[in-house]
């Protein structure tokens, strides 16, 4: 036993190493001895962080783990591990204790600086407790540094018992938060429990005493209630033929128990598992079977049977939970599984750390199943170079944990630089990185960040990320985050430029379909966007294409009066209207220095942001117009009324395909149009239409229009 174990290392060193014959052989103990002469050598008159003689300190440590059956690598590595960093180089203890307690004693040093940053970091709630013991993870090659860790850990606790209240209140902070749960994930019971329950005795000293209490107030009533309970259960099982089943009570601990009533919020009395019983049995029929006859005997408690055999938890955890009213009338608490089960849960891997650390952790289901898989270690003790072999951690080997120079852990992906890392923190921090810091020592920006390091980010009061960022080629940016954040602030920065382009884009498009007064809100909804701006920047950036407007345009087409025709029949009525280059409907307003009339010689002047200017066509203004804008005028004429028929030239063209010419002029008959001349020509399956038409008015032409560009293969349709 782990405690039998301990009592010869706290006293004679030579003692305790021939308790250890048996379990390992003469040239393991041999090194045990060479690691025990090397530990006295060089600990001389130091002490632990606890206070207590180092000697003494490892010595616990590397019993604990002894008595629990470990490798005698790991064993030697913790005899040495705390020595200072001198006492630890390669070269020194490699030709004495070999390379593989070597790796171990460094690896776990380096652990050793945890305590530090733990003196320093407040964990942030429970997401920066589980990001500190990946990282912890992460900075291991080997899981048995971990485990020399946890040893060193629990004995630190033993030793505090006397020891200063503020060293035990932050030593058992760092067991509560951080070593006891990754005892738990890694099945390593006897510390977990013994982690748990010694720092609850030092952070909560009044409430463990009291439970403590009421335990061994009631101690041997318990035990002779278990007893009895078992002797009903084994009974049962044997008369209805469970054979060779094992039915045993289950320990109990303190930590266990507070955690337990603080969750559910019991008193005491109403804990079901302070009466616990577990029955292992051959093969899951049994299990069934075995819950079956204890429902039997006693009454279910309501909501309190849950199957994780049927439903395992995300870890693999398997067993069934139930609690009855049993004898006496008090709550007892039911665990059956098998033995295969049991076997698995006791390793720990497989047991239900999420649902004890509150079902809050990363789900490592994968890498727990990897992990369960690595440690049937217990079965296979022999060949330890095989087994350091295996033990190369690959839990986080695709991630990197470091810190801000506040001490918060920050999860990367592996391969991440100081730009990932600043857009990590905040998107600002990253706009503005010009430079960054590891360790006090400046890096370039494109140095791949590794587990441990703190990470400072030099910034420039207002800056902006660089479009070599984006480069694959040059290494700045590993995390897809980071790119996407530098990808939207150049976005961003364009915008203004996107909407001035498509809204000029948007513009031709309206006039190369004859349409005008469009509602660019309703337009914009029909394009799944929030506003017309977002379909000018949408345009302009080439999110949208001007054939998927011009689509919607044609689904949205209301007609309108449009431009008359440029060449009508003269008609003697007084002339109305305007016509400049030939269109109707423009923005137009009279010159005021000139006051055309109707019937007189006209010209049109573009003005900004005004539309046309119509002047008489001898305007002292238009003549005494510099050449550089004479470019600007345009040419005008009074429109004309009444019912004549106007004649128009208007152009289709199409993927030629048969029955097409048939389709558009059952449309021309249709609408009642006359066509005077047609010219056709098909090239490269492409249909080109010239058509001479008279129509009434310019509703009959745009209905017309807007008809044949919805005609199967029409991709253009317009006048001449």
């Amino acid at each position: 036993m782990v405690s039998h174990t301990l009592s010869h290392a706290h006293g004679d060193v030579a003692g305790w190493l021939a308790t250890l014959a048996s379990q390992y052989g003469a040239e393991q103990c041999a090194l045990l001895k060479r690691a025990a002469d090397w530990l006295e050598t060089y600990a001389d008159g130091l002490s632990a962080d606890t206070g207590a003689p180092l000697t003494r300190h490892n010595l616990g440590a590397a019993a604990i783990l002894a008595g629990m059956q470990f490798d005698v690598e790991t064993v030697a590595a913790a005899l040495v591990c705390t020595l200072p960093k001198p006492a630890l180089a390669a070269d020194l203890v490699v030709p004495v204790l070999g390379e593989a307690v070597s790796r171990l004693a460094l690896g776990t040093a380096r652990l050793h600086q945890m305590d530090q940053l733990l003196a320093e970091v407040q964990p942030d709630g429970q997401d920066q407790s589980e990001a500190l013991r990946q990282m912890l993870l992460a900075m291991t090659d080997d899981i048995r540094v971990v485990l020399i860790k946890l040893a060193d850990r629990c004995q630190a606790l033993r030793e505090l018992s006397d020891g200063a209240p503020n060293l035990r209140r932050k030593i058992a902070n760092d067991a509560r938060d951080l070593y006891a749960p990754l005892a738990n994930r890694l099945g390593i019971w006897q510390l977990k429990w013994e982690l748990e329950d010694l720092a609850c005795r030092y952070l909560e000293p009044d409430t463990y005493k009291q439970i403590a209490h009421l335990l061994d107030e009631r101690r041997l009533d318990r035990e002779w209630y278990i007893e009895k309970v078992i002797d009903l259960v084994k009974t049962e099982l044997n008369r209805d033929g469970i054979a060779n089943a094992a039915v045993s009570g289950r320990p109990k601990h303190i930590a266990s128990i507070l955690a337990k009533m603080r969750k559910k919020h019991l008193a005491f009395d109403e804990v079901f598992d302070v009466h616990a019983v577990r029955v292992l049995v051959k093969d899951i029929k049994d299990c069934y079977h075995a819950l079956g006859l204890i429902h039997s005997l006693w009454q279910p408690i309501p909501g309190q049977f849950d199957d994780y055999i049927s439903r395992p938890k995300g870890n693999g955890y398997k067993s069934l939970h139930t609690a009855v009213v049993g004898p006496e009338n008090k709550a007892l608490e039911i665990q059956i599984r098998t033995f295969d089960m049991h076997h698995e849960a006791e390793l720990g891997v497989a047991a239900h750390w999420r649902y004890k650390e509150g079902g809050k952790g990363q789900q490592l289901t994968d890498k727990i199943a990897w992990l369960r898989q690595l440690l049937s270690w217990k079965q296979e003790l022999a060949d330890s170079a095989e087994l350091a072999r295996q033990f190369k951690n690959e839990l986080f080997q695709d991630e990197v944990f470091v810190l801000t120079p506040q001490g918060k852990v920050v999860a990367l992906a592996q391969g991440a630089t100081p730009i990932d890392f600043a857009y990590a923190v905040h998107t600002e921090l990253g706009h503005r990185c010009r430079g960054a810091k590891i360790d006090g020592t400046l890096v370039p920006l494109d140095t791949p960040l590794q587990s441990g390091q703190r990470v400072e980010i030099l910034t420039v009061k207002e800056g902006s990320p660089s479009r070599d960022w984006l480069n694959p080629h040059l290494g700045f940016l590993a995390t897809s985050r980071a790119r996407a954040k530098v990808r939207q602030w150049f976005k961003q920065l364009d915008h203004d430029s996107h909407v001035q382009e498509g809204r000029d884009i948007l513009e031709r498009e309206l006039h190369r379909l004859n349409l005008s007064n469009v509602n660019l809100e309703r337009l914009a909804v029909r394009l799944k966007l929030a506003k017309p701006e977002e379909l000018f920047a949408a345009l302009g950036r080439g999110d949208l294409g001007a054939g998927q407007v011009a689509r919607a345009l044609q689904d949205e087409f209301q007609p309108v009066a449009e431009r008359p025709l440029v060449s009508a029949r003269k008609s003697r009525e007084a002339p109305t209207g305007l016509l400049v280059e030939g269109e109707a409907n423009l923005l137009t307003h009279m010159a005021g220095c000139c006051k055309p009339a109707p019937g007189e010689a006209i010209v049109g002047y573009t003005t900004l942001g005004r539309g046309v200017t119509i002047h008489r066509a001898d305007c002292p203004v238009v003549r005494r117009l510099p050449a550089d804008k004479r470019s600007r005028l345009l040419k005008a004429e009074w429109g004309m009324s009444g019912k004549e028929l106007f004649a128009v030239r208007v152009a289709i063209a199409a993927y030629d395909r048969p029955g097409l010419l048939k389709d558009i002029t059952e449309l021309l008959t249709k609408e009642r149009i006359n066509v005077t001349q047609v010219n056709t020509l098909s090239q490269n399956e492409i249909a080109r239409m010239e058509f001479t038409l008279e129509v009434n008015n310019i509703t009959q032409l745009t209905q017309f229009l807007a008809k044949a560009a919805h005609i199967r293969g029409v991709f253009q349709a317009g006048r001449k």
